[in-house]
């Protein structure tokens, strides 16, 4: 059985689809940074996935910096010294980003102002005025 990333209790993603790849990490760290891959490059092909096809369509709406114009999620998570944490995160922010994507946004229905609304800012603007 392969390993698989759970997004929520109907949608999971085999973690074959996603490309991940350790790298030094940038920053303060002593002289064992310079010697240790800690940091975790995540890359998941939006196109070439089994998300159905709404998740595919809003995370390639998204305006984020993560996705790329070729529809690439690009992570990098570097917060930890060590890799197994780093690939948590990594793997949690993928996680995050495409629950947010399932989210379906409700669109505002315009509304007028009612008479009464009407009448009493313009009688407070009245009230001000005076």
């Amino acid at each position: 059985m392969t390993a698989a990333l759970i997004i929520n209790e109907r949608l999971s993603l085999a973690e074959s689809e996603i490309e991940i790849r350790a790298m030094r990490s940038q920053g303060a760290g002593g002289q064992n940074v310079n010697k240790t891959s800690s940091a975790i490059h995540l890359r998941f092909n939006v196109a070439a996935s089994s998300l159905p096809a709404h998740y595919k369509e809003q995370l390639l709406a998204l305006r984020d910096h993560r996705v790329t114009d070729d529809g690439w999620v690009v992570i990098k998570a570097q917060q930890h010294r060590s890799q197994p944490m780093n690939r948590a995160e990594a793997l949690e922010r993928l996680a995050d980003l495409i629950r947010a994507a399932g989210v379906v946004r409700i669109t505002r229905k315009a509304t007028k102002p009612t008479r009464g609304s009407k009448r009493r800012r313009l009688e407070s603007k009245i009230h001000r005025g005076r």
